[in-house]
């Protein structure tokens, strides 16, 4: 069956409404053409990245390529930020997208302890942004805070960084990824104990489609709620990955109207005994299914 779902609640217009975050596209944010191109496809979250894809001499300059982008950006998906930690130079790029413009969210990088949240939060403040926070764990510290992180009030999301973790434990890179699976199951049960999205790392081989298919797959049997690409090519393989088969929602549908015609607290459908936990199981797949605009 399909991942957990979580469903993410924003303000827009004054409005709580649900999204969807299947695939989360990153795009260099000094290169402004790559940001536009990104915002004009088919992922659920585009983020203009000010961190890893830029280089510190280029940072003020993607600042004002973000924030040119923002101002004229119209766009099908939830736009994000990335920026450089707390510390580092998030001031910087605070300052420098949200003197006129705004994106929908705003992803901390490095993200160690619950107190670098409330940092942001803080920085956020100082320009009336109350932007929702997506999370990147991605050190051995975060991932032992991981819970804190997914606690904290302004966290909208967990996102699981395995390459910096990798380098921050001195791991060797897998194939299967076993070195990080601790880590990687870990992040996913603390956002779902917080009752927030749970975002995938990245796959890294861009052209390998048939490996990110099986590396989505197995994380949404993990429980995550979506995954990270770094190219557009991604984007569909992610999303089909966390969108409800027709076969699953004709289940969930099965499972749903059964339930509602019996007052029992177990029954049979199609020969599967159901209780409670499969309920909840067809709630979310047919909740997600909505979310995807599949019914």
């Amino acid at each position: 069956m399909a991942g957990r779902l979580s469903p993410t609640i924003l303000l827009l217009g004054g409005e709580r409404t649900a999204m969807v975050r299947r695939s989360v596209l990153f795009a260099p944010g000094d290169n402004a053409e790559l940001m536009r191109k990104a915002a004009g496809g088919d992922a659920d979250v585009v983020v203009f990245d000010l961190e890893d894809a830029v280089a510190p001499a280029d940072k003020e300059q993607a600042r004002e390529s973000v924030q040119s982008v923002l101002s004229a950006v119209n766009s099908n998906s939830h736009i994000c930020v990335r920026i450089n930690p707390v510390g580092v130079s998030a001031t910087a790029d605070l300052g420098g997208i949200l003197s006129d413009t705004s994106p929908d969210s705003v992803m901390l990088p490095k993200a160690s302890s619950a107190e670098d949240i409330s940092a942001l939060e803080r920085l956020l403040g100082e320009y009336n942004a109350d932007l929702p926070v997506l999370a990147l764990v991605e050190s051995a510290a975060g991932v032992l805070n991981a819970a804190e992180i997914a606690a904290a009030d302004p966290t909208d999301a967990l996102l699981f960084g395995a390459e910096d973790l990798a380098a921050d434990l001195g791991a060797s890179r897998t194939s299967d990824g076993r070195e990080v699976l601790y880590a990687r199951q870990r992040v996913v049960v603390a956002a779902s104990a917080a009752g927030i999205d749970a975002i995938d790392t990245i796959y890294p081989e861009y052209g390998d489609l048939d490996g990110l298919r099986d590396a989505t797959e197995f994380a949404a049997q993990l429980g995550y709620d979506g995954k990270m690409a770094i190219h557009p090519d991604q984007v569909a393989v992610i999303n089909d990955a966390f969108t409800p088969s027709d076969e699953e929602i004709a289940w969930a549908e099965r499972i749903i109207a059964a339930d509602e015609e019996t007052d029992a607290g177990v029954f049979e459908v199609d020969g599967e005994m159901i209780d409670a936990p499969l309920i909840a199981q067809a709630e979310r797949v047919l909740e997600r299914a909505r979310e995807a605009g599949q019914r």
